[in-house]
């Protein structure tokens, strides 16, 4: 973008609004809270939980993205001064190889591309590169948004900014190819956060809500939802953020969740649930 340069020193009415709508572009897209209640009457599908299997989870991963790949997890997790990408034991949970990211740095989503881990920070603007083998970084791209969850459907990345909207990017070449707008039954939904692409279909934690949106890649509209509100035991819920992390096992049809300082992660099957039981 070009910086702008004013050269009237009494501009009229008419360049300050073009100063004004110039400004406006300029202004960082505001993340903004997800309506619990956005499903009530919705005309879609709601699902429900069935806990499979537990798994020992980190209590200090501030999780922001989880991936599965490779019969490991590979995890980011935030805070500044905290930052980190891992690859994580399913079977204990211990960390097998950890990098950190400088202070500067808030890590978010993680994703796999062929040989390549890429990990979104929050506000920095800068996305991270790393060869999977080693976790070396070898590169480096730059978005105008706030970073949040990342996914891949195969041919592009998916890209989450914590509004309504989600962002497809070239894997190579980072360059923005297109966007959706996520809706229900016409509204927008806000709050995307955390991304997993399964069987044709974009998963998004819901920020800061115990709810996932089942979404469209070609239309945007949420197709389902579910609700895995009592996932975490209460003995195990002192002390945690939000639930944030969903990760996807193709060979084995295995759907895991976990979230942010959360002691375990589950293995669970949805279920739909009838929605005049009122038991959401």
């Amino acid at each position: 973008m070009n910086a702008l340069q004013i050269k009237n020193a009494r501009p009229n009415c008419l360049s300050l609004l073009a100063l004004l709508s110039a400004l406006s572009c300029l202004t960082p897209v505001l993340a903004a809270q997800a309506n619990p209640h956005l499903f009530d009457f919705a005309s879609i599908p709601i699902y429900g939980y069935e806990i499979v299997q537990t798994y020992q989870h980190d209590p200090s991963a501030f999780t922001q993205g989880l991936v599965y790949d490779g019969g490991v997890f590979w995890e980011g997790t935030g805070e500044y001064g905290q930052s980190t990408l891992r690859r994580v034991s399913l079977e204990n949970g211990s960390v097998l190889r950890r990098i950190k990211l400088a202070n500067s740095l808030f890590g978010e989503g993680v994703a796999v591309w062929k040989d390549h881990i890429i990990q979104l920070t929050w506000q920095s603007g800068v996305g991270l590169v790393y060869g999977k083998e080693n976790l070396t970084e070898i590169g480096r791209f730059f978005y105008q948004t706030e970073g949040w969850g990342i996914t891949s459907d195969g041919n592009r990345l998916i890209m989450s900014d914590g509004t309504d909207t989600l962002h497809f990017l070239d894997p190579e070449t980072f360059r923005e190819l297109g966007q959706i707008k996520v809706t229900c039954n016409g509204s927008p939904v806000v709050g995307l956060n955390e991304l997993e692409y399964i069987n044709g279909e974009i998963y998004a934690n819901l920020w800061p809500t115990n709810w996932i949106a089942i979404i469209s890649p070609e239309t945007g509209e949420v197709l389902g939802a579910a609700n895995l509100t009592g996932i975490l035991p209460k003995a195990d819920a002192r002390g945690v953020d939000v639930l944030n992390g969903i990760a996807y096992d193709y060979e084995g049809d295995r759907l895991f969740v976990t979230g942010k300082l959360w002691p375990k992660l589950f293995l669970i099957k949805l279920v739909q649930v009838d929605k005049n039981k009122n038991d959401r």
